[in-house]
């Protein structure tokens, strides 16, 4: 089976030289670049363990829900949800 799907498919630059200032501002762009898929990064972080936090709470809604009925000597009403359409 041929590999060549595998290649990348950037275009191959010409190779010139690139004066200092213009690889200065090259590595600055790259920093700032790196910065902010660190950020991204963090904050896709900081909304998973927010998913993780509130399905912990809606759990223990639930549970608090159930005891509170068997509190009451009651069982808890019978609710059907509708699918979204």
């Amino acid at each position: 089976m041929p590999t060549s799907w595998l290649a990348p498919r950037i275009p191959r630059v010409e190779q010139h030289d690139v004066g200092d200032r213009q690889l200065d501002a090259l590595l600055e762009r790259l920093d700032r670049i790196a910065d902010e898929l660190e950020r991204l990064n963090r904050t896709a972080e900081r909304q998973e363990g927010l998913t993780l936090v509130a399905r912990e709470i809606h759990d223990l809604q639930e549970s608090l829900n159930a005891l509170a009925y068997a509190a009451l000597g009651q069982s808890p009403p019978r609710v059907t949800r509708r699918r979204a359409s």
